[in-house]
């Protein structure tokens, strides 16, 4: 698995004012049962202008996972939906981010798509077409479900305009969550339609 390294500053530095907010947020979504909560529904944004278009065009070439991923590394592997989805790498980064990183392949015997990948939140979904945005990671000890971060424009850090599958092609993803304390050295990861699987934090 090839994985180019992606940074895009305006998107960062974003993602860092929106960290506090998006955790004073995350911090009410804990519950006894391991933070189960139901993403909530949006209107979608009124109708971006011309610069957001071609933003967003640029967005979708950014759309690999870091650099220096060994894809011989297997931190979890989960089955969903005639695909299986295989974790890479899961590292605290500077700047309080967490990023998660794999890949996921059909081994079914048809074409699969990503649908139902983006989550069910309005905003984010409409924004992030074809994405993983509706990952989630659960710190169960702290009660605190953290969501991929995005951008003033709900625009993910993560990976979008992933294309249809066909029988035994793989795509590489990646993913960036606001991080839990430095003491929480484990979280159960979800992504839609795959099951949950629980995953060690590094750095």
């Amino acid at each position: 698995m090839s994985i180019r390294c992606s940074t895009m500053s305006r998107r960062a530095v974003a993602a860092v004012t929106l960290t506090a907010a998006l955790s004073l947020t995350i911090s009410g979504c804990g519950t006894d049962d391991g933070g189960k909560a139901n993403d909530s529904g949006s209107s979608p944004s009124s109708a971006p202008s011309k610069s957001s278009e071609e933003d967003k065009g640029a967005k979708q070439e950014d759309t690999a996972a870091g650099a220096n991923v060994d894809p011989n590394v297997k931190l979890a592997e989960v089955r969903g939906m005639g695909l299986t989805l295989v974790i890479n790498q899961v590292k605290r980064d500077t700047g309080g981010f967490v990023t998660v990183q794999g890949e996921i392949k059909n081994v079914s015997d048809r074409v699969q798509n990503s649908s139902g990948w983006e989550g069910a939140e309005t905003s984010i979904s409409s924004a992030n077409p074809n994405s993983v945005a509706g990952a989630t990671l659960v710190d169960k000890v702290g009660k605190k479900r953290y969501y991929v971060l995005r951008d003033t424009e709900s625009r993910c850090l993560c990976t979008t305009g992933i294309s249809p599958l066909s029988v035994g092609e793989s795509t590489p993803i990646f993913m960036q969550f606001p991080a839990p304390p430095n003491t929480t050295t484990e979280v159960d990861f979800n992504l839609p339609t795959f099951a949950t699987t629980s995953l060690k934090i590094s750095g």
